[in-house]
């Protein structure tokens, strides 16, 4: 059982778990957290880490490409840099996961 859980007597909380960002980022665009003030606990050992430093590097791509990836950030709510960032990252780290993984023989 959850903290969340143990705080509300052994009930269900009243936030869904997310599958997604997106669904997390609706539910909230909905609804005001003060309405789970009573699911809150205090934290007192809060860390913020740093990220690590990002070095810039340039892709060259044609005027279709920036004009579907900004339409795309856009949707998003996100910079156009930084969904291009995210997609570039998540790709490598598949690629890096699956080149990782033992080959059936």
């Amino acid at each position: 059982m959850s903290k969340a859980n143990e705080a509300l007597g052994g009930t269900e909380s009243r936030i869904p778990a997310f599958k997604t960002i997106e669904e997390e980022a609706e539910f909230w665009d909905t609804h005001d957290s003060s309405e789970f003030d009573d699911e809150f606990e205090t934290v007192t050992d809060v860390r913020f880490v740093r990220s690590k430093r990002k070095q810039p590097i340039t892709v060259r791509l044609d005027q279709d490409t920036v004009a579907a990836l900004r339409r795309q950030a856009h949707r998003r709510g996100i910079g156009t840099s930084t969904l291009a960032r995210l997609w570039i990252t998540e790709r490598v780290r598949d690629l890096e996961e699956h080149s990782a993984a033992p080959k059936a023989s």
